[in-house]
């Protein structure tokens, strides 16, 4: 699957995604929001891509 609307600034591995792109590990979102879920946070596991949507089945 060819995907037109890849944003090659923004990679992406989670498949389960609305925004991923099809086989390409890439986002079709222009902008994305990343948070934390803690209070101080050291590791790359307390932050969470925030614009994250579950891809209907």
């Amino acid at each position: 699957m060819n995907c037109s609307n890849a944003n090659k600034s923004i990679g992406c591995t989670v498949k389960q995604c609305a925004y991923h792109c099809g086989n390409e590990n890439y986002c079709t979102l222009g902008k994305i929001n990343v948070g934390t879920h803690e209070a101080n946070p050291t590791e790359i596991k307390c932050t969470d891509c925030e614009s994250f949507k579950l891809a209907s089945k």
